[in-house]
């Protein structure tokens, strides 16, 4: 008995499945460009936080969904990206904001950087069950965070606590959720997918 699907080398990503990924340059600039259009269009699923210059935004969970998806080159290639163009002047970080000068850029650092790491976990199959996924999810959201508060506490003079308070705790439900939702997404791909590789 056969099957159609041969098995994917070890430190295959769900983006080297693509009929695309095959013209490498030109695959590559393809998955690049969308991933830092899916973070923008994603930056745009914003809810105020009372009391926080940053509100809940689809962006994190795009940059984690992307760097696991892409792997860390695609994925720091699309980050940094999407962080050059709005730094530049184009209008897609959250609630269609753009510049170097918001609080919330701290952020979109600390998102480039949980995109290359997640992604090079997910080389080493950090995606490839629930638990795996778990960790790096939790992993890829810390660091950005690590980088977020302090920068949002140096950018508008509070202190790290209150920091904290505004740029951290009201996220953590969110976060939960968006990581539960990669649990069952990224395992179930791979599963659907027959290749475990």
């Amino acid at each position: 008995m056969s099957t159609a699907a041969a098995p994917v080398r070890s430190g295959a990503v769900l983006a080297d499945l693509l009929p695309a990924a095959r013209h490498r340059y030109a695959g590559d600039a393809a998955l690049v460009l969308g991933g830092a259009a899916l973070t923008g269009i994603a930056a745009q699923i914003a809810v105020p936080v009372p009391g926080s210059p940053v509100p809940v935004t689809g962006q994190t969970f795009a940059a984690l969904l992307i760097g696991t998806a892409l792997g860390a080159r695609r994925g720091f290639l699309s980050l940094a990206l999407y962080a050059l163009v709005g730094m530049a002047g184009m209008p897609w970080f959250a609630e269609a904001s753009s510049g170097w000068s918001m609080p919330s850029l701290g952020y979109v650092f600390g998102m480039l950087l949980a995109a290359t790491v997640v992604g090079a976990l997910a080389r080493r199959g950090g995606d490839r069950s629930v638990l795996r996924t778990a960790g790096t999810m939790v992993l890829g959201s810390a660091i950005i965070y690590a980088i977020g508060v302090p920068y949002l506490a140096l950018s508008t003079g509070m202190s790290l606590s209150a920091a904290v308070a505004a740029g951290l705790t009201p996220f953590l439900i969110g976060d939960a959720l968006k990581a539960a939702l990669a649990m069952g997404v990224l395992p179930t791909t791979w599963k659907l997918l027959g290749r475990r590789g």
